[in-house]
């Protein structure tokens, strides 16, 4: 097994359910068993399916009223049976459009005048009747099926372009820009009732799937059939299909023949006949997944009753699993917030909202970090609230990029297609080797006299501290076994206790001598006198300093090498040469200092490793 761990900025995003005050309560969602979401989010409001009688309605909540909704709410009614779905523009915050089974597609504009009077009735402590609360009208109704209209779509680069999926086994594209106008397109192909649809983020390509258990390709403005296909899951349950983002890449989700529930991801380049190109298992609930692209490159998966939400990292087309936001309360339907609207100062990368029983409650996933400031790594441009394209443009046949926006500064961000997902910033290296340490100073060469004490030698200089790492860069390591050095710590399960940051900068390198040490530094110097005698001084330069006298006295030269029978060289100052004996003895002892100076900064090493894990413990805990 690997020692290391893969880099990742999301590793430790975790899932906050709003506080009470802010889940918006007393909400009757529909009990209708169409497979839909069931609510839609823009930035400024929630959509919700409603639970009505005398035909279909669906609520517009404002994600500022929040608590219990008065018993008489405001609705859009305008279909003759239940609305099956809604979906917000991407360029308008306040125009949703819906299916119903009554087969028709309406568009709605939000009158924020209702709310107001509503909020002043609740002020005033007046609950009205059923005469006296506004109801939203439509503003425009189109015809697209005999049957069902069953999910509808906004493209996602131009203006007023919808997909409308029908109960005859069709897809419809409709210029919303021109009320009570026939589709523009029709996309035809599918044996059965289509499940699920998505636009690519140009919207070159739209991915659908059906009860057929096949995955289709389309060409949006290309009447007729799909330009590729292939089969799915093989389950008889509902799949859903997901585009991620701006890659070639597409994520669903459905069941197994054993009704195991799975993820596919596919190329989509090679959808034509072809295979997944990663397959993950989650387990054998009944429940349909619903799958939620993030442009951080992270996959939600939200199941229809169950209580928690799963979260994967894309990385070279795989999917590695972070962790999962668990709740006791069931999800009947999810959606996400545009990311525009997120919350950079709390570091919210992603923002959910869950229908539950009689309630819709918010879920924050948010990345811990110490830094206040706006953390650029973790939040790319995001798409922008203006259109590329108008929709005669498009269906004429342009196409362009998604127009992006800078979530710190607001402003508009290149408008390119969202790049090859890469290794999160600032990113380790896969293996981390010991930090580069100045080496030792190189020994003097012998001199004619040797020096009487060590205090001067590199055994007693303090190494120089390895580079600090950045605070936010994160460790690509697991932990390793215990060293010496962190066995003299206060240890917790990762080797330390207290604030371990402070733990390796306080520590004091080179330790000081103990007495055994320093009664060996004794000895060594009373071995020193009895070889040169008691008169014996110490020769220039053993106090670790060099007097000017000395440097005129210095050669500038070396002596050349006496021959083998060359008489016994005399020093200067009258003392005997060094014996070859006692020079062994002083490069042996040299050769043990450097080792001791390269085992205390692999020491050094080792506790600033073991106290960086503990406090990425502690923060991730």
């Amino acid at each position: 097994m690997s020692r290391f761990v893969r880099p990742s900025s999301y590793r430790h995003v975790y899932g906050e359910r709003a506080k009470k005050e802010l889940i918006h309560e007393n909400v009757r969602v529909t009990q209708n068993a169409w497979d839909t979401n069931g609510l839609s989010s823009s930035a400024l409001y929630l959509s919700v399916n409603w639970q009505a009688s005398g035909g279909g309605a669906f609520a517009i909540i404002p994600h500022t009223l929040t608590g219990k909704l008065p018993d008489l709410f405001p609705l859009a009614r305008g279909h003759s049976a239940p609305v099956l779905d809604t979906a917000w523009s991407p360029f308008d915050d306040r125009v949703v459009a819906s299916a119903g089974d009554d087969g028709n597609v309406f568009v709605w504009k939000v009158d924020d005048a209702v709310f107001a009077r509503l909020e002043a009735n609740e002020n005033e402590g007046k609950k009205g009747t059923a005469a006296e609360v506004e109801d939203f009208a439509p503003q425009a109704r189109f015809d697209a099926s005999g049957r069902k209209v069953g999910y509808v779509e906004f493209h996602p680069t131009a203006s007023n372009v919808l997909a409308a999926a029908t109960g005859d086994q069709t897809v419809r594209l409709f210029d919303v820009g021109r009320p009570g106008s026939d589709s523009v397109v029709t996309l035809s192909g599918h044996k059965d009732a289509i499940q699920s649809m998505s636009f690519n983020s140009t919207g070159t390509l739209l991915a659908t799937t059906s009860r057929d258990r096949r995955l289709r390709l389309f060409d949006p403005r290309t009447p007729g059939g799909p330009v590729a296909e292939t089969d799915g899951h093989q389950g008889i349950k509902g799949q859903r299909v997901c585009w991620m983002g701006g890659l070639d890449r597409i994520a669903t989700t459905g069941f197994s023949k054993m009704s195991d529930r799975q993820v596919f991801l596919w190329d989509a380049g090679k959808i034509d006949g072809g295979k997944p190109i990663k397959t993950v298992t989650l387990d054998t609930s009944s429940g349909v997944i619903m799958p939620f692209w993030s442009d951080n490159n992270l996959l939600f998966l939200a199941g229809k009753g169950d209580g928690n939400i799963r979260y994967y990292e894309y990385e070279n087309d795989d999917l590695h699993y972070l962790t999962q936001y668990t709740s006791s309360e069931p999800q009947r339907g999810m959606t996400f917030l545009p990311r525009r609207a997120l919350n950079t100062s709390a570091n919210e990368i992603m923002r959910a909202f869950k229908t539950t029983k009689s309630a819709v409650e918010p879920v924050s996933f948010i990345v811990p970090r110490k830094e206040q400031s706006f953390q650029s790594d973790i939040y790319p441009p995001a798409p922008a609230s203006e259109p590329a394209l108008s929709a005669a443009d498009y269906f004429a046949g342009k196409n362009a990029s998604p127009k992006l926006v800078n979530l710190e500064t607001g402003a508009a961000a290149a408008a390119a297609p969202t790049p090859a997902p890469a290794a999160p910033s600032p990113a380790p290296a896969p293996a981390r080797s010991p930090s580069p340490t100045p080496a030792p100073a190189p020994a003097p060469e012998p001199t004619p006299a040797p020096e009487p004490e060590r205090s001067s030698t590199p055994a007693l200089a303090e190494p120089a501290p390895a580079p600090a790492r950045p605070p936010s860069e994160p460790l690509s390591f697991v932990p390793e076994e215990e060293t010496p050095a962190t066995a003299s710590v206060g240890k917790s399960s990762y080797g330390v206790t207290g604030n371990p940051s402070r733990i390796a900068a306080n520590a004091i390198w080179p330790p000081p001598l103990t007495d055994e040490e320093r009664e060996r530094e004794e000895e060594k110097k009373r071995e020193y006198k009895s070889s040169y005698g008691a008169s014996a001084t110490a020769p220039a330069g053993a106090s670790g300093t060099t007097t000017p006298k000395e440097k005129e006295q210095a050669p500038v030269t070396a002596p050349p090498s006496p021959g083998p029978h060359a008489a016994t060289p005399q020093a200067s100052n009258g003392l005997a040469a060094v014996d070859p004996t006692a020079n062994a003895k002083l490069e042996a002892e040299l050769r043990e200092a450097r080792a001791r100076i390269r085992e205390l900064e692999l020491q050094v090493e080792s506790m600033k490793a073991n106290a960086k894990r503990a406090a990425d413990a502690l923060l991730g805990a």
